[in-house]
């Protein structure tokens, strides 16, 4: 059978487009034929750096663009919101780990999540196979579930609500600040009620929410404080990296964020001993410590893959250096846009935090035409996101919400968007999405 038939008979075209979205975070080539694995000569495209080629699997040409001011022939490499770095010691790390470890909950697993506790000051870090795992699973392990009310923001990527549901418990929503981009506490203190077990704020875009506060609500609540830092890797406030301020803080390793597995992946880290031995029994099908067919609880099979945390490990040492790059780029954006008209910059870091910049969002009423014009001259850029999570169609099903309830939240989903930044964009590059944004902006 020919592929296309193949393609057009099996709905693989089809399939394949559904995730589409993916290629603007990942910078992921999706190609229409389907992929020969019968034949080991035949290559095809894989997503990595340009300086940086799979064995056997060379890169696709960079997209060109032509602009109208640039002569024909002269075409400028388009510029990617994001652009993840599988380097060669992580390839190595990955196939050392096939070659040499149990496939699943084999060393590396146990080795990433002791070197993840400590780089963020924690006693205790579980792995998963998600960050929306990680969130659902440590509301599981401190016994929140049916019946039971979590406070956290609509303004977040869906799996912050999502992971509560996962539990059994229900979302309730709380605006973000009157001029920020996360969660509020007094607008979260104002929802606390007799069936609230606890407040999860969102690190947004890996900007440190105002966790004193919510750590001073949660202790005069007696609630459970769960800090959501799946896009705040190694962000600080007071000197403490975020995830070792509440009761757990729960990471994600998807391809995008500050640092990756290769892969989906999740993390919780923790001081409390019962916890961590709670997650680990329940991302593990509720196994009992040490056993293997005795079973003191319903869980999930939520496990990181030995192969993923192999090369989670290598990303780790690179962390810092990349958060740093991140930081010099947002300054060079500041630096490039400051008192451009109809730009509202990202907020200032207060001087008790670090920010790590996984996104660099601004904010226009002119977004969507911005975002066309910038991809029409080569650059993407992102929305993070169009539509609070109160108005997704499963939440305004369940809960009965509309347009209105959380102004601010709402506003923020019309006018947000993300300028590429990642640890390997280069300040020509940024001064060129800068100077194509200002042309954007002209009437």
């Amino acid at each position: 059978m020919k592929a296309k038939a193949w393609e057009t008979e099996s709905g693989f075209s089809r399939s394949i487009s559904r995730y589409r979205y993916l290629a603007e975070d990942l910078r992921m080539p999706l190609r229409k034929e389907r992929i020969n694995q019968s034949d080991p000569s035949k290559t095809f495209p894989t997503r990595t750096l340009n300086n940086l080629v799979t064995e056997n699997a060379p890169l696709q040409a960079p997209i060109s663009v032509e602009p109208e001011s640039r002569p024909r022939g002269e075409p400028r490499k388009r510029i990617h919101l994001a652009s993840p770095i599988i380097d060669a010691e992580m390839k190595a790390a990955a196939l050392s780990a096939l070659e040499n470890e149990m496939m699943v909950m084999g060393e590396s697993v146990f080795k990433f999540e002791e070197e993840f506790a400590q780089y963020c000051g924690t006693k205790y870090a579980v792995s998963t196979a998600s960050g929306t795992a990680a969130l659902s699973i440590t509301m599981q392990a401190l016994n929140i579930g049916h019946g039971n009310e979590v406070i956290t923001t609509p303004f977040s990527f869906i799996a912050t609500a999502n992971s509560i549901v996962h539990a059994g418990a229900d979302p309730i929503f709380a605006d973000v600040e009157d001029s920020g981009i996360n969660l509020s506490p007094s607008k979260t203190r104002a929802k606390i009620g007799p069936k609230t077990r606890a407040l999860i704020p969102v690190h947004l875009y890996g900007h440190p929410s105002r966790i004193d506060e919510f750590h001073d609500i949660a202790a005069e609540t007696g609630l459970r404080l769960i800090e959501d830092a799946c896009q705040a890797h190694g962000a600080e406030f007071r000197g403490r990296r975020v995830g070792s301020i509440g009761d757990a803080g729960c990471f994600s390793f998807y391809p995008a964020k500050n640092m990756t597995v290769g892969g989906d992946g999740g993390m919780i880290t923790t001081n409390n001993e019962e916890l961590a031995d709670a997650a680990r029994s329940i991302r593990d099908c509720g196994r009992d410590k040490n056993s293997k067919y005795y079973h003191g609880r319903i869980g999930f099979t939520s496990r990181l893959n030995t192969v993923n945390a192999a090369i989670g490990r290598v990303q780790l040492k690179r962390l810092e250096a990349w958060t740093q790059a991140r930081r010099w780029l947002s300054e060079r954006y500041r630096q490039e846009l400051e008192n451009v008209r109809d730009v509202i910059l990202p907020p200032l870091e207060r001087s008790t935090e670090k920010a790590v910049y996984h996104l660099f969002v601004i904010r226009t009423k002119m977004r969507d035409q911005l975002k066309k014009r910038l991809s029409d001259k080569g650059i993407e850029a992102g929305i993070h996101y169009p539509r609070p999570i109160h108005l997704q169609a499963p939440y305004r099903q369940m809960y009965g919400y509309t347009e209105g309830a959380f102004p601010l939240s709402e506003s923020l989903s019309n006018e947000v968007l993300s300028l590429p930044i990642f640890p390997t964009l280069t300040e020509d590059e940024v001064i060129r999405v800068c100077e194509a944004l200002k042309q954007s902006l002209a009437p």
